[in-house]
């Protein structure tokens, strides 16, 4: 029996696919979202959640669960070889949600799926991969393998959620020009053992950044710059003498709870939408992961495009090159941003880094400088 026409197909069942479903469920759309792994993945990765995304949770209904699961961070210390230079709260940020949200990724998808399935009980499908999409008079014809079976859908819109390296991109042809960047980072999630509570910590240090964020359960999250120093098999250990070298501060190794190397890389595609295809997220835009805005971003790509499937299955239009257009261009700020927070934390000669903390020191200083510095950083501009 062949399966009925979907109005959309979600590829790709991340934080970015699930909250799109979320928003596909109350609108009474017909979906599906397909996911290749077979069960959630255990990595943390990204922790922060920012107001913009906080507010568009509200929508579904997620936003209180994930408030009640994650840690909220006010403020943030920035630290350099010699001690404080200065401090950047979040109150004027949001008047409603003045903090950033730490949860790791892996419990903020499994909120997210816990909603979906309220929503629309079966339209998550796990172990499903894409092997074919092509295009119908009324819309996408797809082939998948769910668990090595065949399994055929057709769909009048397909979304890409999918991730970097997005078979849906990959079917439609679309080229993902971009680069990697030389900087290379280690990071773990230990006990915090700091006196920091609530507090981000950013120590630029000549060695390199040590970045540092609560979690909640009384952990704590350590980021340091890397360069050629560590290889990717470098230890907790390892990792732990950085952190003590640089800031001078103890993180017990041997209570290690997750540990990651990670490169640096920045793509973007030429055009969101193709068809009757659409890509967002991480199929759509990369940046770095420092100053914690991908995941927010491919959630705001969601919550720009719910609306217009809805419109388009209803009329038949929808203003495509709007939203390519401003989605692109809210990726392109959050890449440069994301450069300007990597170049503040490499590593830096003597004379370099008195001229780098003079000059960060006078920006936190300034009365003006913070309520912007925090817009900038809780991704208001989005």
């Amino acid at each position: 029996m062949a399966e009925p026409m979907l109005d959309v197909l979600i590829v790709g069942g991340g934080p970015v696919g699930l909250f799109l479903g979320c928003l596909l469920a109350k609108r009474g759309l017909s979906f599906r979202v397909l996911e290749r792994r077979g069960s959630p993945g255990q990595h943390s990765r990204a922790i922060g959640i920012h107001p913009p995304a906080l507010e568009a949770f509200r929508q579904v209904g997620l936003t209180e669960p994930l408030l009640a699961e994650g840690l909220r961070i006010t403020r943030g210390l920035v630290t350099g070889e010699n001690g404080p230079l200065g401090e950047l709260g979040f109150a004027t940020a949001s008047a409603e949600f003045p903090f950033i949200l730490s949860l790791p990724q892996r419990d903020t998808e499994a909120v997210l799926r816990r909603r979906l399935a309220e929503l629309a009980p079966g339209s998550f499908c796990a172990g499903v991969e894409l092997l074919e999409l092509r295009e119908e008079a009324k819309g996408l014809h797809v082939t998948t393998s769910q668990n090595g079976r065949p399994l055929e859908l057709r769909a009048r819109y397909v979304i890409g959620a999918d991730g970097w390296r997005s078979r849906v991109r990959e079917a439609l042809g679309l080229p993902y020009p971009g680069h990697l960047y030389p900087d290379k980072y280690l990071m773990g999630d230990f006990p915090d053992t700091t006196p920091l509570g609530h507090t981000a910590l950013v120590s630029l240090t000549g060695g390199g950044v040590v970045e540092s964020f609560p979690l909640p359960r009384q952990g704590r999250r350590w980021v340091v710059h890397t360069g050629d120093q560590l290889s990717g098999a470098a230890s907790a250990l390892e990792l732990t003498e950085v952190i003590a070298r640089r800031t001078g501060l103890h993180v017990p190794a041997a209570e290690c709870r997750m540990l990651s190397a990670f490169e640096v890389r920045r793509h973007r595609v030429p055009e969101m939408v193709r068809g009757r295809a659409v890509l967002i997220g991480d199929a759509a835009h990369v940046v770095s992961p420092i100053g914690g805005q991908g995941m927010n971003l491919g959630w705001l790509d969601a919550a720009t495009l719910a609306p217009l499937l809805e419109q388009a299955l209803a009329s038949g239009g929808a203003d495509w090159q709007h939203f390519e257009r401003t989605r692109l261009r809210s990726a392109r700020i959050a890449g440069h941003q994301a450069e300007l927070n990597m170049a503040a934390g490499r590593p830096a000669g003597a004379r370099a880094q008195r001229w780098r903390e003079r000059l960060i020191e006078k920006v936190l200083l300034s009365p003006t400088a913070e309520p912007l510095l925090a817009q900038a950083f809780t991704m208001r501009w989005l």
